[in-house]
C-alpha cells in the first residue's frame, strides 16, 4: 500500500505590511521604467522603442514598400514585446497620426483613425513603414552606439536606448500615466528646438533667453497659443505649468450684412465630432443665446461653421462665450517627468532636457567613431598584407600550394599577423587581379587620414561638440521654416484681456435709424441713415425740428424747458411710416413745459446745461439717465422760463462762448463752470434785461466759428471777448447772425 508523501511549503515569516511594500514597489518600479514614463534621450517608451527597432529590422525605410500592420505588431510581440497585440498597435497607430504626433515616426497607409476620434482599421487591413523621421532615431545603431540587453525570452537582443539623432522628446512631446506619478509633455518646433541648443553651445543662457527661441508648444493640430510670456517662462523653469490653446477662426461675410464664423484648427487633443456635439448641446440647452447654429462642412482640413442669432452679435463676444463653455479653449497641463539615463524619474526644465539630449548626441558620437576607427584599422591591417602579397605574389602561391601549413609559414616568412595571414588565405583567386599596388595604397591612404581624423575626434571634446553643432544645423535645415513639417502651426498670440458679456445688451438687435421730432413734438424713426429732407413729412401745421442719426441699442436723451432730462430707447420709437406719435404719450413731460434739445447718450462725457435766465453747470452724462417716464430733475429752474439749452462738451474743448438776447457776447474757461450732478448753477452771463440766448463751447487755439449765410465764419483771435464769468460781455464780431444764435444746435 502507498504511502501518502506529505506537502512541503515554504513558509515566509515576514510581516503582511512588508510583503505587500515590496511586491507594489516592484510593481511600480515596473509600470514606471517599461511602460509609461519616456526616456530623456530618445523620448521613447519601450512599446515605441520596440516598434521602431522591430521596423528596421524588416527594412521598413520610406523608400521601400510598406507591410501590413499585422506581420510589424506580430514581430514586436513575438520577439521584443509580450503584451496584447491591441496595445502594440494602438501604440503603432498613434505615432502614424499627423494630428496627434508633430513629426510622425510612422508612415500609415490605410485608415488609421481621424481627427473626430474614429478608430483605426483592423491591422490585417492597414500597411505601415518609417518615416525619415524615425531613421534619424536608429541612425547608428548598428555601429555600437547604444548598449543592448536580452529580450524577455532570451532569444535576441534590443536595444535599450536609440542613437536618438533627433530631439524626439520635446519635438514630438509625450504623456503617460505611472504610479505615483504621471508625465504630460507637449510638442515644440524643431526648428526652435535646435536654435535654442545652438544658444547653449555657445554660452550657458538662461530659461528667459532659450525661450526667446523656444516660443511654446507648436501642437500638430495648430491654434493660437495665449499664455502670457512670463507664465510660459515660469513652466519651462519650472517643468511644470499649463497652455491655454485657443482654436483659429475667421469672420466671413454673406449678403446683407450677414456673417458667419469658420473656425479652421482646433486645439490639440480635441476630438472634432465630440466638439460639435458640446456645442449643440449648449445651443439646445439655451446656454448660448448668440449662437444659431453649428455645422460641420470639413473635407480634409477642419471648417466648422458657426451661425449667429443675429448679424448684430459681436463676433469676437461670440467666440468668448464659446471658449468659456466648450474646448474651443483647452489648457494643456505640462508635467516634464522623464526617465533620467533610462533609470531615475524626474521633472526637468527645459534647459535640463535639451541639455540631457546633446549630452547623449555626444555619447553616441564617440562610440559610432571608435567603432567606426577599429573598423578602419582593421582594414588598414589587411591592406598592408595585400601589399605584401602584391609584391610577393609568386612565392605567396607557392607557399599555399606546397606547404602543409601555409597560415603559419606565410606569417613566419613575411612578419604577417594573424588577421593578414587569414585575410590571405581567404582571398579568392579571382581576386588576384585587383591587387594593384596603386589601388592598395590609394585606400591605404584615405583610410589613414580618417583614422587620423577619428582619434583627433574622439580625443578631443571640443571636436566632439563642433560635430554636434553642425548635426543640429542640418536638422534646422531639414525642419525649417520654409519645409512642410517645419513651418510653425500652434500661432503665439497675446494673452486676452477679460471680456465681461451682457447677454442682455447683445441679443438687442443693432440697427441704424434716423430720428425725426417735429417741432410741436411728434416722434418717429426710419430705418437706416442718410435721407434727404424731403422724405420727412408732418402734419399739417407743423415742421422738423430735430433730426438725429442713431442706432437701435442707443438711448435717446430728451431735455425740456422745465430742467428735466426724459429717457427713451431708440429701439422703442414709432415706425417712421406715418407722423409719429408724440413724445409727451412715451414720457410724461408737463403740458407747461417744452422740448428744449434731443441728444443721443453718451457714456462717460460731460454735459453743460444752462437755463434762459443765465445760469448753468456741468453735468456727467451718466447722471442725467431717468429710469422713469417721468424723468430725472437736473437744472433747477423758477417758474416757468423761456427755454433750457444742453450741449456735449468735447474733450479738447476749453472755453465757452455765450450771447444774450441783448446781443452781447462772452467769453471764458470752462475751468470756471462747477460740475454738478444737480442744481442751479452759477452765473454764466450778467445780463440788465432779456436773458441768455445762446451758447457754444470751443477750443481757443482753433478759434470760435458760427454760421454766416450760406458759409462758416472763424473768429481766430478771440482775445476781445474773453472776460471773467457773469460780467457783461461786448458786441459780437461783424457778421454775427442777427437771431443771436451760433447756428449750431445743441
Amino acid at each position: 500500500m502507498a504511502q501518502n508523501k506529505e506537502t512541503v511549503h515554504e513558509v515566509i515569516d515576514q510581516p503582511l505590511r512588508e510583503i505587500l511594500s515590496e511586491r507594489y514597489l516592484s510593481y511600480a518600479l515596473s509600470t514606471i521604467m517599461s511602460r509609461s514614463l519616456p526616456d530623456v534621450r530618445d523620448g521613447l517608451k519601450p512599446v515605441h522603442r520596440r516598434l521602431m527597432y522591430a521596423m528596421y529590422q524588416l527594412k521598413l525605410n520610406p523608400n521601400q514598400s510598406p507591410k501590413k500592420s499585422a506581420r510589424v505588431v506580430g514581430d514586436v510581440i513575438g520577439k521584443f514585446h509580450p503584451h496584447g497585440d491591441t496595445a502594440v498597435y494602438d501604440a503603432m497607430v498613434r505615432l502614424a497620426q499627423d494630428f496627434a504626433q508633430r513629426y510622425p515616426l510612422v508612415d500609415g497607409q490605410g485608415n488609421f483613425g481621424n481627427i473626430d476620434g474614429d478608430n483605426a482599421a483592423a491591422m490585417r487591413y492597414t500597411e505601415a513603414r518609417l518615416t525619415d523621421v524615425a531613421l534619424m532615431l536608429l541612425d547608428g545603431i548598428e555601429e555600437d552606439a547604444v548598449d543592448f540587453r536580452p529580450t524577455y525570452d532570451g532569444s535576441e537582443s534590443e536595444p535599450i536606448v536609440l542613437p536618438g539623432g533627433f530631439p524626439n522628446l520635446l519635438a514630438n512631446g509625450s504623456s503617460g500615466i505611472a504610479v505615483g506619478m504621471a508625465t504630460n509633455i507637449p510638442p515644440h518646433n524643431v526648428a526652435e528646438l535646435c536654435s535654442a541648443m545652438e544658444l547653449m553651445l555657445e554660452k550657458d543662457p538662461t530659461i528667459a533667453e532659450i525661450c526667446e527661441h523656444v516660443l511654446g508648444p507648436d501642437m500638430p493640430t495648430g491654434g493660437t497659443l495665449v499664455e502670457k510670456k512670463e507664465d510660459i517662462i515660469a513652466a519651462y523653469e519650472t517643468g511644470k505649468g499649463a497652455f491655454r490653446i485657443r482654436a483659429k477662426w475667421h469672420k466671413e461675410e454673406l449678403k446683407q450684412g450677414q456673417y458667419q464664423i469658420i473656425v479652421t484648427e482646433i486645439p490639440y487633443q480635441v476630438q472634432k465630432s465630440k466638439l460639435i456635439e458640446k456645442i449643440a448641446e449648449l445651443v439646445n440647452a439655451r446656454k448660448l443665446p448668440m449662437l444659431d447654429d453649428v455645422r460641420d462642412e470639413s473635407a480634409e482640413d477642419i471648417r466648422l461653421v458657426l451661425v449667429p442669432k443675429s448679424r448684430n452679435v459681436e463676433p469676437e463676444l461670440l467666440m468668448e462665450a464659446l471658449y468659456r463653455n466648450c474646448d474651443l479653449e483647452t489648457r494643456f497641463n505640462m508635467n516634464l517627468n522623464v526617465l533620467e539615463g533610462g533609470l531615475v524619474p524626474r521633472v526637468m526644465n527645459i534647459k535640463e532636457a535639451l541639455q540631457c539630449w546633446l549630452d547623449h548626441q555626444q555619447e553616441v558620437l564617440v562610440r559610432r567613431s571608435q567603432f567606426r576607427l577599429e573598423k578602419v584599422l582593421h582594414r588598414l591591417e589587411v591592406l598592408e598584407g595585400y601589399l605584401i602579397v602584391y609584391l610577393n605574389i609568386d612565392e605567396v602561391i607557392r607557399i599555399i600550394r606546397f606547404e602543409d601549413e601555409p597560415k603559419q609559414k606565410l606569417m613566419d616568412t613575411f612578419k604577417l599577423t594573424d588577421v593578414q595571414a587569414e585575410a590571405i588565405l581567404n582571398l579568392r583567386l579571382r581576386r588576384l587581379h585587383k591587387l594593384e599596388e596603386m589601388e592598395i595604397r590609394t585606400e591605404h591612404d584615405a583610410l589613414t587620414k580618417e583614422k587620423e581624423s577619428l582619434e583627433k575626434l574622439i580625443g578631443s571634446e571640443a571636436r566632439q561638440w563642433t560635430k554636434i553643432k553642425k548635426q543640429i544645423a542640418h536638422i534646422k535645415e531639414l525642419f525649417g521654416p520654409d519645409t512642410a513639417l517645419g513651418a510653425r502651426r500652434t500661432e503665439v498670440g497675446n494673452a486676452p484681456a477679460p471680456i465681461t458679456v451682457d447677454l442682455n445688451e447683445v441679443m438687442i438687435e443693432k440697427e441704424p435709424v434716423t430720428i425725426i421730432c417735429s417741432a410741436k413734438g411728434w416722434i418717429k424713426a426710419m430705418k437706416g441713415h442718410g435721407h434727404a429732407a424731403a422724405e420727412f413729412k408732418y402734419k399739417d401745421g407743423d415742421r422738423g425740428q430735430f433730426v438725429i442719426e442713431a442706432q437701435t441699442t442707443d438711448k435717446l436723451l430728451v431735455f425740456a424747458t422745465n430742467g428735466r432730462f426724459y429717457t427713451l430707447g431708440c429701439d422703442k420709437l414709432p415706425s417712421g411710416r406715418g407722423f409719429g406719435e408724440p413724445v409727451r404719450l412715451m414720457v410724461d413731460i408737463p403740458n407747461d413745459a417744452d422740448i428744449a434739445e434731443m441728444m443721443i447718450y453718451g457714456a462717460g462725457q460731460k454735459i453743460l446745461v444752462a437755463s434762459s435766465d443765465g445760469r448753468g453747470f456741468i453735468v456727467p452724462s451718466d447722471d442725467v439717465l431717468a429710469q422713469t417716464k417721468s424723468g430725472k430733475q437736473i437744472l433747477n429752474v423758477s417758474g416757468k422760463i423761456e427755454a433750457t439749452l444742453c450741449a456735449y462738451i468735447a474733450a479738447d474743448h476749453d472755453h465757452l462762448a455765450v450771447i444774450g438776447k441783448n446781443r452781447k457776447m462772452l467769453v471764458f474757461p470752462l475751468a470756471e463752470i462747477p460740475e454738478m450732478s444737480r442744481g442751479k448753477g452759477v452765473i454764466l452771463q450778467k445780463f440788465k434785461d432779456g436773458g441768455l440766448s445762446d451758447a457754444k463751447t470751443f477750443n481757443l487755439a482753433t478759434g470760435l466759428d458760427f454760421k454766416y449765410g450760406a458759409g462758416t465764419t472763424i473768429v481766430e483771435d478771440i482775445t476781445p471777448w474773453i472776460a471773467k464769468r457773469a460780467t457783461a460781455g461786448r458786441l459780437p464780431p461783424n457778421g454775427f447772425p442777427k437771431n443771436n444764435r451760433f447756428g449750431y444746435r445743441f
